[in-house]
């Protein structure tokens, strides 16, 4: 293989012409070493403090022991009573769906025993095997009753046909 080489001599870099270029080797950069501070002298009463800060006293350990005991405590009760809200709400949809289920069927059975009554059935029954007649006009009283659309009766109807009367009207 045929490589020119021309260098340029205003950069002082080297052309290469081809197709295999070698990789041009690089020095890493060097990183000056930072100079070393000078050690600062530390007297006895701060070694002597730092080394009291680093020690833990046993009234220390029995209280980060009980504060450890505590919160494992309410951990595993904070577990049990999510496992209880979990089983309830399970409980409650089944339920649900048993409530729904019950109420379809409900549904169901009162539109069966709608639909195998037959009113023209019952009338003739009543009118050609027990004998019922409808009501006559005279038998038929009117009355006005000022309180209710529901009536009991307890005692005869009067004959002008007024049950009863607010103090308005009697006036």
């Amino acid at each position: 293989m045929n490589q020119n080489y021309r260098r340029n001599s205003a950069s002082q870099q080297m052309y290469v012409y081809g197709n295999v270029v070698t990789k041009p080797v690089y020095d890493p950069d060097r990183q000056e070493k930072l100079p070393e501070r000078p050690k600062k002298k530390v007297s006895r009463q701060v070694k002597k403090n730092r080394k009291k800060a680093q020690h833990m006293s046993r009234g220390y350990v029995v209280f980060l022991a009980v504060a450890a005991m505590l919160a494992l405590i309410v951990c595993v009760n904070y577990v049990r009573l999510q496992s209880s809200i979990v089983n309830r709400s399970k409980n409650i949809t089944m339920m649900q769906e048993e409530l729904a289920d019950m109420k379809e069927e409900n549904t169901t059975r009162q539109n069966a025993v709608m639909d195998s009554v037959n009113l023209d059935e019952v009338r003739d029954r009543a009118q050609n095997d027990l004998g019922m007649v409808y009501a006559s006009p005279e038998q038929i009283v009117e009355y006005e009753n000022p309180a209710t659309d529901y009536v009991k009766q307890y005692e005869e109807i009067p004959k002008d046909g007024v049950l009863a009367q607010s103090d308005k009207t009697s006036r």
